[in-house]
């Protein structure tokens, strides 16, 4: 038996040890670990296990690190198992990433049935490491029953989390208008429930009203074929006090529920799995210009282009019609 047919029972088995060798595995960019990683992935998905996929975005500040403590012992409390991948972001000077989530969440990170895996975003846009859909179907082989993806933070290219997840949350403090205006309309449109959270104490009428305003935002909204009625919504919850999370959960399921019944929930993972796809495509294309010969044809034509002797456009026509064949635009 082969080292990538061991580690994959053990991973079916729920190993967490392997779980987390297999996440190295699948992050590693070096050429035979992504064969290696290829292979695995291929092999776990014959299992055909399934986990309900969630995405989790949010203000900085606004607390996602402990509404997932929270709302992971909620889960975890039913007998759900429970895997939170959250993303750091990259320093674009050293590379380096501080991964704090796990500290953040210390009772979590003790709980059995919970398993927490902090990953550096390595500078890649959309809010989420480029391996995070890999390490997506990894946690659902290991057999976990909700994988959570908390993103780097909130902007408008985080809506990539939604093409990897079968829900996308987005989680927001009390504010006025202002905080209204800042959340651009692209996450709003494609976010499934929008929770206001911090709604206790001093805040719980100013979450309320907040809450409200974004009720009125969504049903300006175009409303989605792949929701039921009164979806999207916005409700009011507090990580710190435990309140609404239990009624966001059943909300959750209920619309996840709605979905594999009309078919929307199938449809939405073959849409994403094309996406992704593609996005394999274009990175790997991406990488072929980084090496040789193609790297010293492209610095020879960057000099040209530096030099005033070629139009930008024209030099990148003549590299990608040599190396990708004619017609390239």
């Amino acid at each position: 038996m082969s080292d990538t047919q061991q580690l994959a029972e053990r991973i079916v088995a729920g190993e967490r040890r392997a779980l987390a060798r297999a996440i190295t595995l699948v992050e590693s960019g070096r050429e035979d670990h992504r064969a290696a990683a290829a292979a695995l992935l291929e092999q776990l998905g014959r299992h055909g296990r399934e986990a309900l996929r969630v995405g989790l975005s949010g203000t900085p500040g606004v607390g996602k690190s402990t509404f997932i403590e929270s709302f992971g012992c909620l889960l975890t409390a039913q007998g759900l198992r429970v895997a939170v991948l959250a993303v750091d972001p990259s320093s674009a000077r050293s590379g380096g990433s501080i991964l704090g989530d796990k500290t953040r969440m210390e009772r979590l990170s003790r709980d059995p049935l919970a398993f927490i895996r902090p990953s550096p975003s390595q500078t890649h846009l959309g809010g989420v490491a480029r391996r995070t859909r890999e390490v997506i179907e990894l946690c659902e082989a290991a057999g976990y029953d909700l994988v959570l993806v908390e993103t780097v933070g909130v902007g408008q290219s985080e809506t990539m989390v939604a093409e990897m997840s079968d829900l996308f949350l987005l989680l927001l403090a009390p504010a006025g208008g202002d905080e209204l205006q800042g959340v651009k309309r692209g996450i709003m449109e494609m976010a499934d429930m929008i929770l206001v959270n911090k709604a206790d104490g001093d805040l719980k009428a100013t979450a309320t009203r907040t809450c409200a305003d974004y009720a009125g935002a969504l049903r300006l909204l175009r409303k989605r074929p792949q929701d039921p009625e009164g979806f999207p919504k916005a409700m009011t919850v507090s990580a710190l006090e435990e309140a609404g999370l239990a009624t966001a959960w059943d909300e959750m399921q209920a619309l996840a529920r709605w979905r594999r019944e009309t078919g929307h929930f199938a449809a939405r993972r073959a849409a994403q799995a094309r996406y992704w796809f593609e996005a394999e495509v274009r990175e790997g294309l991406l990488a072929r210009l980084t090496r040789e010969p193609v790297r010293g044809a492209m610095a020879a034509l960057a000099r040209q282009v530096e030099a005033g002797d070629l139009p930008p456009s024209r030099a990148a026509q003549e590299l990608l019609g040599t190396y990708l064949g004619q017609g390239t635009s």
